[in-house]
């Protein structure tokens, strides 16, 4: 049994590691309990705490693994039936991991195993592009359908293609990093996940890369470390100057507004972001996550001002991105499948605070 769990869930690792999480951290982790059965936990030391706005956020990308879970085991003939835990996350808790819930293989219908296969093909090929994009614009047909995934799942998907409020976007966006790198806690946290070269983000295999970022290692390097400097106007001008020029040929905007103010809506968002990610792919069009515009207060502030998006009750806009088509990204490294299984447990053990969904 305990090999053919360590089998299974191995070789469903293998695909399932490369679903995206902020920073490339990759934060989750599994434990089998038996060949169909594991718990998911989240590692709060590979968390984003910095900014408390940042927190609900470990929440959405345990959402992102979920449906990237459900994806992967659908194309070895498996529903993933979910059991979760909805409390907060504690990011002092002395227990490392925080549990998110057990997921529970069930054989699917062989009739659905090609079009899983299909969507796994996706799955496989999805990547974040930060490099310029050429100027052609998503057509209405693709952003209909987007908005009837993210309305399937009770959240709007809204996009601007206006130039000038594109244009502020953008510009918010570029003002957040240097908000962002003044506050020592944020710049210290952003620091741990940069890779300057090649061959550090290999062998680490995490994090944030120059290379996928679209600077050279050494001007990033000296730029980070000696951030006092972007004060100062031609060094800081040079610095916003090469962040725009990734930004060359951005036309649309989108972002997802929806219930935002509690676990079990967080670990929706998640999954509503994904699968809305993943149609994208399926369509050619790649994706890039301006997350700090969301998790940063004054920056979400100017956001919400600029696109006119009117925040009430539980319901606030929670992801922004820029979309579109560009030249295949490079390749982000992720750790080895082995680096997110857990020692297994006895059969059958059921861990506390989980309930059927």
């Amino acid at each position: 049994m305990i090999r053919d769990a360590e089998a299974l869930w191995l070789d469903i690792v293998e695909d399932v590691r490369w679903y995206p999480s902020p920073h490339n951290s990759q934060p989750m982790k599994l434990r089998p309990i038996s060949e169909t059965t594991a718990q998911i936990y989240y590692d709060l030391d590979l968390g984003l705490p910095a900014e408390p706005f940042g927190i609900p956020f470990a929440h959405v990308c345990a959402g992102v693994f979920l449906e990237s879970l459900s994806v992967v085991a659908a194309a070895r003939g498996y529903h993933a039936i979910e059991a979760l835990n909805h409390s907060e996350m504690d990011f002092d808790a002395v227990d490392r991991l925080h549990l998110i819930g057990t997921v529970r293989l069930e054989p699917a219908s062989p009739g659905t195993r090609s079009a899983a296969e299909r969507r796994l093909a996706v799955f496989r090929s999805r990547q974040t592009s930060r490099r310029p994009y050429d100027n052609r614009v998503v057509g209405e047909e693709i952003l209909r359908e987007a908005s009837a995934i993210a309305a399937g799942q009770g959240y709007d998907f809204r996009s601007t293609a206006n130039a000038r409020t594109v244009s502020s976007l953008v510009q918010i966006n570029q003002k957040t990093l240097f908000s962002d790198l003044r506050n020592d806690a944020v710049y210290a946290e952003i620091m741990q996940w940069l890779r300057f070269s090649k061959d550090e983000a290999a062998a680490k295999a995490d994090g944030l890369s120059a290379e996928t970022m679209i600077m050279p290692g050494p001007i990033l390097r000296f730029a980070m470390r000696n951030r006092r400097l972007w004060s100062f106007p031609i060094i800081g001008g040079l610095i916003r100057a090469m962040y725009l020029r990734t930004m060359r040929g951005v036309r649309q905007l989108g972002w997802l507004e929806g219930p935002f103010a509690e676990p079990a809506h967080y670990l929706e968002a998640g999954r509503t972001f994904m699968r809305v990610w993943l149609f994208f792919t399926e369509r050619g069009v790649y994706l890039h996550p301006f997350g700090t515009v969301i998790t940063n207060p004054e920056s979400h502030a100017d956001f919400v001002a600029e696109a006119r998006i009117h925040e009430s009750g539980n319901r606030m806009a929670w992801m922004l991105f820029r979309f579109g088509y560009s030249f295949t990204p490079p390749t982000a490294h992720r750790r080895p499948a082995t680096s997110m299984l857990l020692g297994l447990l006895p059969e059958g053990h059921i861990p506390t605070g989980a309930s059927h969904e």
